[in-house]
């Protein structure tokens, strides 16, 4: 859609990535809605370059909550939200060298708290569920049973076809030009026309300062991080079925089986201006040298590389909610490369902070507060 019909509506969401796409679902079952997408499709930038994991041990301690409290609706969305299962068995092991032992127990204190499930295995039980890991690298490991591949175009399309559903409308092309406050409304001009609503809300990922900043919003202090990946193809006589994710004690590297290829990342975190984010050389190249160094295997091609974004707040955690200097202004932002598996629970944290509700309950008990979402904690 290329040009709304009517340009008044009760929430504009800046976005149509994962965060808007699920704020919009959320939103429009109480509030007409229009979502603003920059590009020609939604989902262009982060959301479409995820590495596709859910996993309740990665991030700080809110992002594992979040993701604890998002997993019910990912593993039983609502009737007709998509036509398949949206998590998918993968499992992930997490290996240490030897001198990563120390932080391979302590990671490991820290995972079972949240997370049960998880258990330590020897080197061995790893190298034989994963037999191309060398005997002489893999000096410990525990495993994450439950760790799950995502469909990640699945999750973000039933977003927004549900949100369409219940009454909101997505205009894309619409890369946003200004944005003013006048008589108790935000007045956008975007490529697309122009529109109005009492409450924005900015879940434009990299450019989330920058949105603010047309408000008139002090920023938060995001910081964009390009993250690469890459395909490599394997020998035809290595069965990858049943494989997990691998991921490294030390955050260097982690792979996967993809599509018949091995999806390999160096864990980069290279601060960057929010862009079109692409793949640097040498980040392949540690990619490729960290894989060979915990794998039997020589890599000859890499067939297909790519980057994308993964913007983080000052502290690491998301922030959604009102910001308290300009009013029906809220964030949507910062999370960090954790948005995919976090969305649902931060969809209905920021639907309720609209309606001026509390925190849902459940996410309440998990141990989740305003106080660890809002933006005024970075002010």
């Amino acid at each position: 859609m290329n040009q709304s019909k009517s340009t008044h509506v009760d929430v504009l969401i800046i976005g149509g990535g994962i965060a808007g796409a699920g704020a919009a679902y959320e939103i429009a079952a109480f509030a007409s809605v229009i979502v603003l997408e920059g590009e020609s499709q939604c989902g262009y930038h982060s959301t479409g370059r995820s590495a596709a994991s859910f996993t309740e041990n990665y991030g700080n301690a809110i992002v594992r909550r979040l993701a604890i409290g998002s997993r019910s609706f990912l593993s039983d969305p609502p009737a007709g939200f998509c036509d398949h299962p949206i998590l998918m068995p993968r499992g992930m092991i997490t290996v240490a060298r030897g001198d990563q032992l120390g932080m391979l127990e302590r990671e490991l204190e820290r995972a079972r708290a949240l997370v049960p499930a998880i258990r330590a295995m020897t080197p061995s039980e790893a190298i034989t569920r994963v037999p191309i890991l060398r005997a002489d690298y893999v000096a410990g490991a525990f495993f994450e049973p439950d760790s799950m591949e995502v469909d990640v175009h699945g999750l973000h399309h039933g977003f927004l076809k549900a949100a369409r559903q219940r009454g909101a409308q997505v205009v894309t092309d619409a890369r946003v030009s200004s944005i003013e406050r006048m008589n108790g409304q935000w007045s956008v001009k975007t490529g697309a026309g122009d529109f109005c609503a009492p409450v924005i809300v900015n879940a434009a990922g990299a450019w989330g300062d920058e949105i603010a900043a047309m408000a008139g919003v002090a920023p938060l202090g995001l910081m964009p991080k390009r993250r690469t990946a890459f395909n490599i193809p394997v020998p035809k006589d290595i069965d990858m079925s049943g494989w997990p994710l691998i991921n490294d004690a030390g955050d260097e590297f982690y792979f996967k089986p993809d599509a018949g290829q091995l999806f390999v990342s160096p864990s980069d975190a290279t601060p960057s201006v929010a862009m079109d984010a692409y793949p640097d050389d040498m980040d392949v190249a540690v990619g490729v040298e960290r894989l060979e160094q915990a794998t039997t295997l020589t890599v000859h091609r890499v067939s297909h590389s790519w980057a994308g974004l993964r913007t983080f707040a000052p502290d690491s955690s998301p922030v959604v909610g009102p910001d308290a200097t300009a009013e029906g202004f809220f964030w949507l932002v910062g999370q960090g490369g954790y948005g995919i598996k976090t969305s649902p629970a931060l969809s209905r944290i920021c639907a309720a902070l609209v309606r001026q509700e509390g925190l849902p309950e459940d996410l309440l008990q998990l141990g989740i507060t305003e106080a660890d979402l809002l933006p005024v904690r970075l002010r």
